[in-house]
Parts: C-alpha cells; structure tokens; sequence
C-alpha cells in the first residue's frame, strides 16, 4: 500500500486503457472522486482513440497529498517507466500497455480483464486473424510488479453493470490507494442512476483480488449429453454416444461437436449421416497407418466434414435470426427489462441465393440459363431491411426458415454435397500414397465458408490450393506446403499471398 503519511515528492500516477461504452472515463471520475474526497490534489486527462479498436482512449491521473498548502503541477501525459498503475478494460489492452512501457517489472501494479473484444484488424480476415492472448499473458508477468486479472467483463454483466465498476473493485482491493474501501462505494453511491449494480460489481472485484494471476487457457473435456436433442431418448443417445466412443481419441471432441451442429442445422438422421461418413474415414485412416500418427485424418475430417455438411446458406441465416433465444441473447445484452425491442435486418440477396432455394432440377436448369439469371437478379438485387419484431418481417424470414424440411432436394445442397464429396475422394485417395498431405487437404476445407460473394471467393481459393495436390504428392514435405497454401490463402482478399506460395511451389 502506498502511505500517504509520509508524503511523496512524486504524483502517484494512473494510466487507464478502455474503449467506447466501458465506461472508462467514468472510472477515471471515479478515482479522481475518490482521491480528493480524501484530501488529496488530483489531476486527469485523456487521449481519445479513433474508432472501434484502432486506439482505445487512454486516460491518465496523476494525485499527490497537500504539501505546504501549495497546489502542486501535474504532468498530462504517462511517461514510459513511470507509471505505478495501469488499468486495462480488455487484455489486448494490457498488452498495449506494455508495448508502450507504461508497465515496468520494478514498478507498475497492472490490472485487467481477460475477456477479449475483437479488433477490426482481427475480424476483417478472411481466416483466423485473432491475436493470441498466451501472448499477452507471458509478457504481463515479466513486465509488471504485480498482476490481478480475471474476466471482470463477464462479473460486470452478472450484476447489470458494465466493467469500470469491477475495474475499480479489484483497485480498491488491491490496497494500491491508500483511501479506505468506504470511500470508494461512496462515490459511487453519489452517483445516481445504476449505482446498486455498480456497488455490486465492484464488490465482486473487490472479493476478488486474490486471484491475481492470469488464467492460462485449460483445455476442458466437453460433457457428452450435453446439447443433443431433448427428444434423443435414453438408448439412441446411448447408441450415438457409443459410436462417438468408438472412433480415435483423437477425433472425440471434434466429433462430438461436429454431431451437435449437423443435428442442429438439419435433423437427427443428418447427425447419423454424419457418424457414418466419419467412421468410414477413420476405418480407412486406421488401415493406412493413421494409429502412429494420432489419426491425425481423422481428427481432421471430424472438424471439417461437420463444417462442409453444415454449410452456411440462406435457411440457416432465417432460421438463426428468428430464434426465440436470439432475441433474449439482445435483449439481455441491450438491457431492455422487458421494454420493446425492434430489430432490422439487413438483407442484400442476390439471384444465385434465390434459385439455391429451388428444387435441384429445376435450378439447375434456371442456372444454366445467364440471361435468366441475370434478368432474376436485376429484381432481387438490391438491400432490403426487415425488421424482425414486426409481425409481416418475422413471417418473411420464419418462412424461408421453414424449407429446412425440403433443404435436402433444393440446389444448394445437391451442390455442396457434390463437392464435398469430391474433396473427401480425393483427400481419401492420396492417403495410401501421402498422409500428412491427405489430412491438409482435409483441413483445407476451412477455406469455403459463407455464401454469396464470400462463398465463391473460398471456392476458387480451394480450388487454387488444392490444384497443387498433384505437385506435392510425392513430397515428404507435402502437407506442411499444403498448410501454407491455406495460411497464405487466408491472408487477403484478393489472394496475392497465394500466388506467391503456388509460384514457389512450381518452380521447386
């Protein structure tokens, strides 16, 4: 604790890191709050960051007790190597912070939330662009004198606030001030509208500072029953459960999870034909040396077998956002208590999306014809709102949700069957011949995603990656070059990266 008792030649300094509508600057006015209800001079200042994750707004305090009856002067900005604490709302926030040297091992107390909100950066990539958090927990422990972190995020929705109040919590527990907790839950009573949940939200913070290092990602074992069909009775669950039982460890959870998805997109005989398709691929993993290496292919089919069979499509976007569950989800997380909520859709489809949802034969015969089809989307072509809490816009998308039942003989599935099962076939065949490139090929799946524009764009990035199959089928190295292709893929639109990887690949 730091002792006011004895004076202090320097500010105790602050720096805090938030982003828009977690109420950093409310947690600023907190501390500054604080620091002069108990006697002391203190200053804050801010640097607002531009847009969503581009910068968060930096707000920095500096507080020293009266000396000499003479207000003291107090810089505006932190100083590398010289701040005593640093408060981030969000992880990759700390890790700002230490970038920046507001953190110093000798020095800094660094308190933060765990909980991620995703940069622009992150979720603009076509693939998995997300920063990892290991990352910033390893460097957190070197770079800061002490280290309190958990997800105050989720404390903060417990109580019905937002994540200042747990942030300023876990401070004052800390004992980093020295200002009694009183003093703390007072300003904040003062405050108005909303306090009883943020006194709430700052108890837990408070109550939990004992937890002062940082989570390390665990995996957990997923429960089996868990998320399968009510209706399942006792013995087809326990049939089921067997059969995922009985394929390699290896694919146990990725199985399981791909089991929950294909019943939840289609229907409990597409979850069997899921199962079934897996355990023919992982027999022929098994008889081509799968066991001393991890079936690997198997575990890899398990994860992308479930994607390609539960692909995205018109249906499936009707029917998730007209579930009851979603509107509770926005509900809750817009804190409506029960006032009423409107919800517009924006919606833009395009003709290939509306022959998709005609049966096979006719929309084949629709789609070979590009006047037709060019004639069909100048109609439909064009954005459109739905507002879903209106009775007219729910019944429009609850409709287009109910030819779920028929989705097995419209076009789009006949298509996306088709090529999936071709990339099994050929991912199967090379197999005997190549395994580590037989389970990239597998894996390179992850590539066709969404639909409209963003489906066609991962069908001809997997068409590109996988035209090198034949160049590094006698490879050793084959399947890490395979990963590559997918890697490099998924770093920008336009496939630049790509090209690169296949020239080298060529000219090897």
């Amino acid at each position: 604790m730091f002792d006011a008792t004895q004076g202090r030649d320097k500010p105790l300094t602050i720096a805090i890191l938030a982003m828009g509508g977690q109420g950093g600057g409310v947690l600023t006015d907190w501390i500054v709050a604080v620091a002069e209800a108990n006697g002391w001079y203190a200053q804050s200042t801010s640097v607002p960051g531009v847009a969503q994750r581009t910068g968060a707004t930096l707000y920095y305090i500096e507080m020293l007790p009266p000396r000499g009856g003479q207000p003291p002067v107090l810089a505006l900005m932190p100083t590398p190597g010289d701040v005593d604490i640093v408060i981030a709302a969000e992880l990759m926030e700390a890790g700002r912070s230490i970038l920046r040297g507001l953190a110093t091992p000798d020095r800094t107390l660094l308190i933060t939330s765990t909980h991620r909100a995703y940069a622009v950066a992150e979720k603009e990539k076509p693939g998995e662009a997300i920063a990892d958090p290991q990352a910033v927990n390893a460097a957190a422990g070197i770079a800061a004198r002490r280290v309190i972190a958990f997800d105050m995020e989720r404390a903060a929705r417990g109580h019905g606030t937002v994540v200042s109040a747990p942030l300023l919590g876990a401070l004052a527990g800390a004992a980093a001030l020295p200002f009694p907790r009183e003093s703390f839950e007072q300003v904040i009573a003062a405050g108005g509208k909303g306090t009883a949940a943020s006194l709430k939200g700052f108890a837990d913070g408070f109550s939990r500072v004992s937890q002062n290092e940082l989570p390390q990602a665990v995996a957990k074992p997923v429960p089996v029953p868990s998320g399968l069909p009510e209706s399942l009775g006792s013995a087809a669950l326990d049939e089921r459960l067997a059969r995922l039982r009985a394929l390699p460890p290896a694919a146990h959870a990725a199985a399981l999870a791909g089991l929950k998805r294909t019943i939840d997109f289609q229907d409990l005989a597409y979850g069997d034909d899921y199962l079934a398709r897996l355990e023919a691929l992982a027999e022929l993993d098994t008889r081509h040396g799968g066991l001393p290496r991890g079936h690997a292919f198997t575990a890899a089919a398990a994860k992308h077998l479930a994607n390609a069979m539960a692909y995205d499509d018109v249906i499936g976007v009707a029917d998730l956002k007209t579930r009851s569950a979603r509107f509770a989800r926005i509900s809750a997380d817009m804190k409506s208590g029960g006032d009423p909520l409107y919800l517009t859709e924006f919606m833009h489809p395009r003709a290939e999306e509306l022959v998709s949802l005609l049966p096979a034969s006719w929309g084949r015969s629709i789609a070979a014809k590009p006047a037709l089809m060019a004639r069909i989307d100048r109609m439909v072509n064009r954005g459109r709102r739905v507002e879903t809490a209106r009775l007219r816009g729910f019944l429009q998308l609850y409709a287009v949700s109910g030819l779920r039942r028929w989705r097995r003989k419209l076009l789009r599935h006949e298509t996306e069957m088709r090529h999936a099962g071709d990339w099994l076939a050929i991912a199967s065949r090379m197999l005997p011949q190549n395994y580590d490139l037989a389970r990239a090929m597998l894996a390179a799946r992850r590539l066709v995603k969404g639909y409209s524009d963003t489906h066609a764009r991962g069908l001809s990035k997997f068409d590109r990656v996988f035209s090198a199959a034949t160049l590094l089928a006698a490879r050793d190295d084959g399947g890490q070059w395979m990963d590559r292709l997918v890697t490099a893929a998924l770093k920008d639109e336009n496939g630049d990266a790509l090209d690169g990887v296949l020239k080298t690949i060529r000219e090897m």
